[in-house]
């Protein structure tokens, strides 16, 4: 497929709040504990506008998987792929997974997970720092709601439209929140 036949095929779409994300994410924080008990992972985090109560998000719950920074972060990512994870994509110290993308568009439960060393972790302090500042979270989200008609079938343009919001906000909580994690 090209890549403009896979977003016609999984759009952009967000939906308001659902609870069943922090369900989705408990199931699944579960199962990756089964499966990565021998793997040295230092962490497991529910990320992404899913783990933010009442704000309209992607009907996908992601998912941050850190490790020891001393480990093969490959050995760990074979584990996921061996338990039904599909790679999109690696760069050095990232790897990322979706679960629930099928032939016929998105299925009931999905997933990305984002595997990473203990440390590169951005997006919880992002995640706290909308949280914890309400005003900041519906200025985000809408900004989304407004990008998602003019993104629908361009995840990147989506992803990159939203990028120097995210990156101001997770310098504040970087700061605010110092080492945190």
């Amino acid at each position: 497929m090209t890549l403009e036949e896979l977003w016609e095929l999984f759009p952009i779409f967000l939906v308001a709040h659902n609870e069943k994300w922090n369900k989705y994410y408990d199931q699944i924080e579960y199962f990756l504990k089964i499966i990565l008990s021998e793997s040295p992972v230092e962490r497991i985090s529910h990320i992404g506008s899913t783990a933010i109560p009442g704000l309209w998000s992607k009907d996908i719950v992601d998912v941050l998987i850190e490790v020891s920074k001393d480990s093969n972060i490959e050995n760990t990512a074979n584990v996921i792929e061996t338990n039904g994870f599909i790679r999109m994509s690696t760069e050095v110290g990232r790897i990322s997974f979706n679960l629930g993308y099928t032939k016929d568009g998105f299925a009931e439960k999905v997933f990305h997970l984002h595997l990473r060393y203990i440390g590169d972790n951005n997006e919880l302090y992002f995640r706290d720092y909308l949280m914890e500042h309400p005003d900041i979270a519906r200025e985000y989200e809408k900004m989304k709601l407004k990008l998602w008609k003019d993104y629908e079938h361009n995840r990147d343009g989506y992803t990159n439209a939203k990028t120097e919001f995210i990156q101001k906000y997770t310098e504040k909580a970087r700061l605010l929140y110092k080492d945190r994690y």
